[in-house]
């Protein structure tokens, strides 16, 4: 009996811990560490931006850094829940603003109807929060860095608004969709085999007619699977962990991620498919630099090569291929990609 009751007691304690570690989660806001140093920056909150509420981070250790727009892709992935691990170098020479997207993670709002929000809304979005940062933080440009979805949006913001920008930074960018998708399919199908895999080379090789069409991606549970996604790092595990025990978001902020997600992502994904950016896109009159990993098969660096040499303009071009990584170039190998940044722009 004795025995019983110790077991008893033991099970009540861990569920009154774990009910009250969900409680904390739950109840306390989303915040993040200060930025120490005398001109410092380190803002987390929201602002205004064409009419809806967007959360800000915003970091740096020197105000008078040049100024960095981070635009998430996904689409509605966004970063905050767990980049600070990877930036802070960056935060040494750069003040880093990143945004959840209209709709997505902390920027979602229930009971709000998000069906007629487009690209064209989320590129109106970017150039409505680059003229407020570009105020709010008394600079003329800033440096505009899109990572894979984000560089649908980042790249119609710097063609369209050159003026608000010093460069165009593409990390993962997009291209031809279908060509890009049928390049993933081509290297996942020589994966499976390699590993001989051939019921999977099989199933992917009967997807490539409907790829060919536009009509779907390359399924990313076997670009992971086969070493496409990302490499260096556990993403998944990055945002699990940030979930649970990252003080950026709580448990209704996850909620709110998970919902803007689910909503959103199909009719986005399905409008670049449609309208591929290589269709909108064909000159930037600023510097453009496509930041690829060699492995990365959720974007093609082949096919992203073949579009810069199609992009028109006053700026420079230049591809930049890290040899290690995959579709997570700054930060499955920060420490170069830093560099870079540093070379480039300091």
């Amino acid at each position: 009996m004795a025995v019983k009751k110790t077991i008893k007691k033991i099970v009540i304690i861990i569920l009154a811990v774990v009910f009250l570690f969900l409680l904390v989660r739950t109840v306390v806001p989303g915040w993040m560490p200060k930025v120490k140093g005398e001109n410092a920056v380190s803002e987390f909150r929201k602002a205004e931006i064409n009419g809806a509420e967007l959360q800000l981070m915003i970091r740096g250790e020197d105000m008078g850094n040049p100024v960095v727009i981070f635009v998430h892709g996904g689409p509605c992935c966004s970063e905050i829940p767990y980049v600070r691990k990877y930036q802070k170098d960056w935060e040494k020479d750069f003040t880093i603003v990143h945004y959840d997207q209209r709709g997505s993670g902390k920027s979602y709002e229930f009971g709000t109807d998000y069906s007629q929000v487009t690209t064209t809304t989320h590129v109106e979005d970017l150039i409505a929060l680059t003229e407020y940062i570009e105020d709010y933080l008394g600079t003329d440009k800033v440096i505009l860095l899109g990572h894979s979805f984000g560089t649908y949006i980042g790249t119609q913001a710097a063609a369209l608004r050159p003026d608000l920008y010093e460069a165009y930074v593409g990390i993962g960018q997009m291209s031809d969709t279908v060509t890009s998708e049928l390049n993933t399919l081509d290297k996942c199908i020589a994966a499976a085999r390699d590993k001989g895999d051939a019921k999977a080379a099989e199933e992917l090789e009967t997807m490539r007619a409907p790829i060919s069409a536009g009509e779907m991606i390359t399924p990313r549970d076997k670009v992971y699977k086969y070493g496409f996604g990302a490499r260096l790092i556990d993403d998944n595990r990055d945002y699990t962990r940030a979930f649970l025990l990252g003080p950026e978001y709580n448990l209704v902020d996850v909620v709110r991620y998970l919902a803007g997600a689910n909503k959103c992502q199909e009719s986005l994904i399905k409008e670049a498919l449609e309208h591929p950016i290589t269709d909108i896109v064909d000159k930037i009159d600023i510097p453009v630099y496509f930041v690829m990993g060699r492995y990365d098969g959720m974007t093609s660096p082949e096919a992203a090569e073949e579009y810069l040499q199609d992009i028109k303009g006053d700026g420079e071009k230049k591809f930049i291929l890290f040899e290690n990584s995959a579709h997570y170039p700054q930060f499955e190998e920060k420490e170069a990609f830093y560099k870079w940044m540093t070379d480039m722009f300091r």
